[in-house]
């Protein structure tokens, strides 16, 4: 027993700094999709470029390293979101199902409502991951690809 005391002290402990990391993804999932659309403003009217095409000095193995660590965080932000979403919903459930066994409805209907919150935001903060990884993806594949043919490289 006290091993699920332990574990359930433990789960209460990560609520605080998950919901933290919650309203951190959101936000950056804001700026990244505020910043997405700018860039594809300025890719419309050829003004944009993620991958430094001119430098020869950078081998095509440097600059695929180049294009995977410009999406790796937006890769992460789209997987990791929905799992912290989870946890930030798993958490209070039980102490909310306490609450309903106790006959305290209200108490618990307050709990339910701040955990759905969390994983609302987790899973916003996931779907603009998801879209601006693949828009960028593609993007930046492209411009790989013109650098493959600037070089004379096949593809």
């Amino acid at each position: 027993m006290w091993i699920e005391a332990g574990f359930s002290q433990v789960a209460q402990a990560l609520l605080w700094p998950v919901l933290v990391l919650v309203g951190l993804a959101f936000v950056y999932a804001l700026w990244l999709g505020g910043r997405t659309l700018m860039e594809g403003w300025q890719r419309r009217g050829g003004r944009y470029a993620s991958l430094p095409s001119n430098d020869a000095s950078l081998s095509l193995e440097e600059l695929e390293l180049a294009v995977v660590r410009q999406l790796e965080p937006v890769r992460l932000l789209s997987r990791l979101s929905p799992m912290l979403g989870l946890i930030a919903t798993m958490i209070p459930l039980g102490p909310a199902l306490q609450s309903v066994a106790a006959g305290q409805g209200q108490q618990a209907l307050a709990v339910f409502s701040s955990a759905f919150a969390g994983v609302v935001l987790a899973l916003a903060a996931a779907s603009v991951g998801l879209t601006v990884y693949s828009v960028r993806r593609r993007w930046l594949l492209a411009e790989l690809l013109d650098v493959r043919k600037a070089r004379g490289v096949a593809a």
